[in-house]
C-alpha cells in the first residue's frame, strides 16, 4: 500500500492570530492508515511533536525558509499491526 499525504498549512491562520490546534487535531483524527500528515508552520512546532509522539506519531521536520517549516507526521506501525 503506497503512502498518501494530507497537507495543512497553518501559517496564515497564525499570522491572523487564529489558533490552529483544533484544525490540526481534526486532521490527525481523520487520517487513514496509509496517510501521513504534512504540516506547514512558521516555526518548528515542538509542543505538537511531543503531543503527537504520545499518540504514536513520528516526525521529520525541515526548515524550508525563515518562517516556513514543513513537518511530516507518520503513525508508527507496531509489529503486531502488520499481522492484521
Amino acid at each position: 500500500m503506497s503512502e498518501e499525504y494530507v497537507e495543512l498549512d497553518v501559517r496564515e491562520d497564525l499570522a491572523l492570530k487564529k489558533e490552529p490546534f483544533d484544525k490540526i487535531m481534526g486532521t490527525i483524527k481523520d487520517l487513514k492508515d496509509n496517510q501521513a500528515f504534512i504540516l506547514h508552520a512558521p516555526f518548528k512546532p515542538l509542543p505538537l511533536h511531543k503531543l503527537l509522539n504520545r499518540k504514536g506519531f513520528t516526525y521529520q521536520a525541515e526548515k524550508i525558509e525563515r518562517k516556513h517549516w514543513k513537518v511530516i507526521y507518520r503513525k508508527e506501525v507496531k509489529a503486531d499491526d502488520n499481522l492484521r
